[in-house]
């Protein structure tokens, strides 16, 4: 088939034309016309992972690493299906994950007649799962089709899309198309809100004298504008996801610390809370809870958000970076806040640093060791596990967003392979990959992938031998009883020397630092054991909810 021009090389070559360097996935009967032409082709990594599931994290975890675009590709039915959890975390982070996937001969689609890995109503699975999913239903449709679907999924709200292409389309003999040698994409550049909603903002924050900025994911990348509304006096928290949008040192930057008591209670003091870009969501506010600033403004580029979680008393549609700027240059100069504010607000920081610290005893200085060993620059990727839902998540300073990568979903299990997507989109910067024992081994053959593509990243497992978390919530509300809470673990010295990988050790929190240093130092993977049962137990954080059955 190489003496032809098919509809797989139109893939092919429309995705190196919209800028895709890196794609994930494994190579299967249902997508090889694709893969073979991104063979021939040679200008698209293709990145060989164990399986589907830890594919699509790495290539989530590339773009949100780098900016650029990903693709994960997937075999059809079971393959598709094995994918999904990272099309689901992909989703919770708003990454524009392109996601390509076969199906079985157009003839056969949808009728249970039982070709190889048919799975009847795969694109409605795609959907549940995904920003939006399409089938190419024949070869003259392809390129509109493929355009259409990387436009959705760039296009705010971003997220996952997923495309299904039918073997016997792939293999299709067609003309080359001179459309691909021009601009294919046609995004909407970031517009404001409209002018009078906000004049009307503006007027809200001339009037105000203890005002505060929150922002989220939405607004990540909007650095400049925030900067300026922080440099005008206003105080900032942001949620785990859009962390870093200015360097964590800043005084005023309450980063992921914002429910910290020391801090819910200098909100009490604030007078307008301005949300820019951020879903306020349940996950991070205990379930609402939170007492936030009684007067509200909310910006998001998404209409839907307005009212979704915390009323306002102002909603502007726009996109949150945009909005900021308008609003920014409407009051240059012209606020008139309390002189006290700035003071307040980093006392406040400062306080529930040192209350967090407290609470964290034993493991006090963890974060400090950790962040000493890591570059300025390095990547934090973390795996869901209590050293990351306490102080990775909030009380490990950040200095831009693309540093922060983590499962936003709360998934056990995407550590390792967000850790190698990370790497290979780092574009020189060292990767530092935090996982619990118990995530760790969810993905545990991905390490042969790292391996294979000479990542340049430090794998730290904290082994407290078994679900931890799980462990406190049947403490704190099942009698202490711990069921099926201690999953055996490989012997990680052998494990590291069975793949290869240069391995390194600490059983107390002052070594994690030369360990960690040692680790960084090794131009390839490397792996670090944190023993947190001789470091000893882990403070108690989970709090169960008031309508929890304590029994």
């Amino acid at each position: 088939m190489s003496d032809r021009y098919i509809v797989g090389d139109l893939v092919a070559e429309f995705l190196q034309a919209v800028g895709v360097t890196t794609a994930f996935g494994l190579v299967s009967v249902h997508n090889i016309p694709m893969l073979d032409a991104i063979g021939r082709r040679n200008a698209i990594r293709f990145v060989k992972a164990r399986g589907e599931h830890g594919a699509g994290h790495m290539a989530d975890a590339f773009i949100r690493a780098s900016g650029d675009l990903a693709v994960l590709f997937t075999s059809t039915g079971p393959g598709a299906a094995n994918g999904i959890p990272a099309l689901v975390e992909a989703g919770f982070a708003g990454t524009p994950l392109i996601h390509i996937t076969g199906q079985t001969a157009s003839g056969n689609i949808d009728r249970d007649q039982g070709p190889v890995h048919d799975l009847p109503g795969q694109l409605a699975m795609l959907e549940s799962v995904s920003k939006s999913a399409y089938r190419v239903r024949d070869a003259a449709s392809a390129l509109g089709t493929l355009t259409r679907a990387v436009s959705d999924a760039l296009t705010p709200p971003m997220g996952p899309v997923s495309i299904e292409i039918p073997i016997d389309v792939q293999r299709t003999a067609i003309d080359r198309t001179a459309a691909l040698d021009g601009q294919l994409l046609a995004l909407p550049a970031p517009a404001p809100a409209p002018t009078a909603q906000l004049d009307e903002a503006a007027a809200m924050l001339r009037a105000a004298k203890r005002p505060m900025l929150w922002t989220g994911n939405g607004a990540k990348f909007a650095g400049a504008a925030v900067r300026r509304l922080v440099d005008m006096g206003l105080p900032l928290a942001t949620s785990w996801n859009g962390r870093a949008v200015i360097p964590e040192d800043h005084p005023r930057n309450f980063a992921g610390l914002y429910a910290a008591p020391e801090l819910v209670e200098f909100y009490q003091s604030v007078d307008l809370l301005i949300v820019a870009g951020c879903r306020l969501r349940g996950h991070e506010t205990a379930d609402l809870s939170l007492a936030l600033p009684a007067r509200r403004i909310h910006i998001d580029i998404d209409p839907a958000a307005n009212g979704r979680t915390y009323g306002n008393d102002l909603f502007l549609c726009g996109e949150a970076g945009a909005t900021l700027a308008a609003l920014a240059d409407r009051v240059d100069g012209q606020l008139t806040l309390d002189a006290a504010l700035g003071d307040a607000a980093a006392a406040a920081k400062t306080a529930a640093e040192a209350g967090f610290k407290d609470f964290l005893g034993t493991y006090a200085d963890m974060p400090a060791v950790v962040r000493a060993a890591m570059p300025a620059d390095a990547l934090w990727v973390r795996d869901v596990t209590m050293n990351n839902t306490t102080w990775g998540n909030r009380w490990f300073p950040l200095n831009a967003p693309r540093d922060n990568i983590y499962p936003i979903s709360a998934a056990i299990g995407p550590g390792l392979p967000l850790g190698i997507g990370a790497a290979l989109g780092a574009g020189g910067r060292k990767t530092v990959m935090m996982s619990g024992d118990g995530g760790f081994a969810i993905n545990l053959a991905e390490l042969w992938t790292a391996m294979d593509e000479g990542v340049d990243a430090v794998f730290m497992i904290m082994n407290d031998h078994g679900y931890g978390v799980i462990k406190h919530i049947q403490t704190s509300l099942y009698g202490g009883r711990h069921y099926f809470a201690d999953p055996s673990a490989p012997d990680y010295r052998g494990l590291a020397a069975l793949c290869g990988m240069p391995f390194f050790h600490s059983d107390t929190v002052a070594g994690v630092g030369p360990a960690l240093e040692a680790a960084l130092a090794v131009d390839g993977p490397a792996m670090v054991e944190v023993d947190m049962s001789a470091i000893g137990a882990y403070p108690t954080y989970y709090k169960p909810p008031p309508y929890a059955d304590k029994d």
